[in-house]
């Protein structure tokens, strides 16, 4: 059964976990351009890192995370710094979330793929750079563990450890209180926004 995509209140994300490891990966290794054709964005999950999985499917040191077989499923991925660089392509994300992640842990997050993460209730919470290595290693070692993302006292426990994260006032209260879910928050005050109409001039008054 495939896991449902984020609504709501975000309080934690339970999981197994995926390292990718290395700085600066960008928005065309997340999801390379030719798939940005697509009318929706519905069948983007097979495609995440689709570039980097070909190549490293006939290297010594492959498959790509994302093929290898422990780690389907997995929801949180770990990687390094400066990740979603590159154009902004809101695909990324969308990706990464069809393909199955829910939570991301790095070093830094350029700043438009965060937001588009955001947007999609995707925490993105950041550790130091001997604190990710750390998280790395212990995923890499037990690829089995299940991890538990809490976004509230921003921390990150698994594998019989546990690690302080960072996340910015701003988004941690948009993911606990829901508020991150501009679709929902609309179609939950649906009587309010009709009075609003009502009211405004230029949609009531002038238009009668």
């Amino acid at each position: 059964m495939a896991t449902p995509f984020p609504f709501g209140p975000i309080t934690a994300v339970t999981g197994t976990a995926v390292v990718v490891r290395g700085d600066d990966i960008d928005t065309d290794r997340i999801i390379p351009a030719r798939f940005l054709k697509c009318v929706t964005f519905e069948a983007l999950g097979p495609a995440a890192f689709a570039d980097d999985r070909a190549e490293l499917a006939q290297a010594p040191a492959g498959p790509h995370p994302f093929d290898r077989p422990e780690h389907q499923g997995a929801s949180i991925l770990l990687v390094n710094r400066n990740f979603g660089c590159g154009s902004s392509r809101e695909h990324a994300p969308q990706a990464l979330m069809r393909w199955g992640i829910r939570a991301v842990v790095g070093e830094s997050f350029a700043e438009i793929f965060y937001g588009n993460c955001l947007a999609l209730g995707i925490p993105c919470l950041t550790a130091s750079h001997e604190g990710m290595l750390a998280i790395q290693a212990a995923a890499a070692a037990d690829p089995a563990a299940v991890f538990t993302l809490d976004v509230a006292a921003q921390s990150l426990s698994g594998a019989g450890q546990s690690w302080a994260l960072d996340l910015a006032a701003g988004p941690r209260q948009m993911l606990s209180t829901g508020q991150w879910d501009a679709t929902s928050q609309l179609l939950a005050n649906g009587t309010a926004l009709e009075a609003t109409v009502a009211r405004l001039p230029y949609l009531a008054t002038f238009a009668a």
